[in-house]
């Protein structure tokens, strides 16, 4: 049953998204309280499946009902519980989900010719199993917002783990970084914000921004649809684009505007309550040597600093001088992509990026590397200075080294476990019904074995 239901969320999300024409209703494939689920709603999305690069597999479409059959019974209970999603979280969704697909698809024209109807057309049609799904994501997150672990909790959980099924962890760092990127000056930051003026002159006389935004604009997300960046609200954007955006009317050109991404200029096509439909050209400047020798002569400076002089510690140097906002504030500290919940700065050093994990590799702890040229797979570069501050050799999992990992695990057996107890009380009092060419499938057993359940006869 636990396998059953984490399944919902992490297999096969899919919903919605299909590329072919919505097939006519020929039986119902299972009930479940009110709700019903279309033997067509399976087919829809098994091709979707199979399109994502699915392998064939009859299995997956009991998969795919036993996920239905849940999304509709916590949506449902949601109704109950008054738990609800905004119109415009919905909208922001379908956006998202629409910017990939047309991405994939190569354009939204490609796009609409694979559909066989319009981008409109098809927003409109999956917008009730998107809302259904967002509903029951919602419900199942209210069901355990209050499951919490105690130590002895923990303990426990490690302690009934089999030694052979504990886990083994790679080498794990924990880094630090001071980030020095190349900063241009105002002259040669000019020559990029007159070639944004000049392309926002020749929308403003006539030429199609879409047009102008695919071929020149730089945002690699945004330019194969025309600059087009879909609804968002005042978080969705980093400040300067936000502030710009909010201030305009629908149909609306604003001037151009520097962000940390360079300069841009945007038009509104539409507001809809707190949030902003908005399409927009970005002109990104390249690094001059210039730029380049700056950085490092500042990194040199602060590394003389700490290294030399013991003027500063680390962690100060990182908030006072890091470019990097998403570390300076951490003392320099790098998180672990892979475990940002728990906010963990243990990173097994094959997640590392190589670059960095060939300078940590010869670092000692409580070691500061000389400034490193550091360059992204975007092809910017930047002087970083990096900071050893503990390094974990591969092990075994045990509660002295591990805790805040074992104290994840446990939170997450503990939280399957109640939503397991919530779905078995719940589908007994529930009528359901399955259809009989479904009744074979072993991930359908729990709801084929549920005493309110009653066959569907042919």
């Amino acid at each position: 049953m636990r396998k059953f239901v984490l399944v919902f969320f992490s297999c096969l999300m899919i919903t919605g998204a299909t590329m072919a024409q919505r097939i006519t209703l020929d039986k119902v494939a299972g009930v479940v309280g009110s709700s019903v689920v279309l033997k067509s709603d399976i087919e829809l999305q098994y091709a979707q499946y199979l399109v994502s690069g699915g392998q064939p597999d009859a299995d997956i479409k009991c998969t795919i009902l036993g996920r239905l059959l849940t999304q509709k019974l916590l949506a449902q209970q949601a109704v109950i519980d008054s738990v609800t999603v905004t119109e415009d979280d919905v909208d922001g969704q379908i956006d998202r989900r629409m910017r990939g697909m047309i991405q994939r698809a190569g354009g939204q024209d490609k796009l609409e010719q694979f559909l066989g109807r319009s981008v409109i057309q098809y927003k409109d049609e999956i917008r009730p199993d998107i809302k259904e799904q967002m509903v029951a994501e919602k419900m199942q997150q209210k069901i355990t917002e209050k499951v919490s672990v105690t130590p002895q909790e923990v303990i426990r959980f490690f302690e009934k783990t089999p030694k052979d099924s504990l886990p083994s962890y790679n080498k794990e760092v924990e880094v630090g970084e001071i980030v020095f990127q190349p900063k241009l000056s105002k002259d040669e930051k000019q020559f990029y914000k007159d070639k944004a003026e000049g392309l926002r002159t020749r929308v403003k006389n006539g030429e199609d921004f879409g047009n102008i935004a695919r071929l020149y604009s730089q945002d690699p997300g945004s330019a194969p649809d025309g600059g087009d960046l879909g609804f968002f609200d005042r978080q969705g954007m980093v400040k300067e684009f936000s502030a710009t955006a909010f201030k305009l009317k629908a149909g609306e050109i604003s001037p151009v505007f520097e962000s940390d991404f360079g300069f841009h200029f945007l038009q509104v096509l539409e507001r809809r309550g707190e949030q902003v439909h908005a399409r927009h050209i970005l002109v990104s400047p390249v690094t001059t040597p210039g730029s380049l020798e700056r950085a490092k002569a500042k990194a040199d400076s602060i590394y003389t600093q700490l290294n030399t002089n013991k003027q500063l510690d680390f962690s100060t140097a990182a908030s006072l001088f890091s470019d990097d906002k998403e570390t300076k504030y951490n003392g320099g500290m790098l998180m672990n992509a892979e475990n940002v919940s728990a906010r963990s700065t243990l990173i097994p050093t094959d997640k590392l990026d190589p670059q960095v994990a060939l300078v940590v590799d010869t670092m000692k702890v409580n070691g500061i590397s000389k400034p490193q040229l550091i360059t992204t797979q975007d092809g910017k570069s930047s002087y970083k200075i990096f900071f050893l501050r503990s390094v974990t050799d591969a092990h075994k999992a045990n509660l002295a080294q591990d805790l805040p990992k074992i104290k994840e695990n446990a939170q997450g057996d503990k939280i399957n476990r109640t939503v397991s107890e919530w779905f078995e009380k719940k589908r007994k009092s529930t009528f359901s019904r399955i259809d009989p060419e479904f009744l074979s499938c072993k991930q359908l057993n729990d709801w084929i074995s549920t005493p309110a359940t009653a066959q569907v006869k042919d």
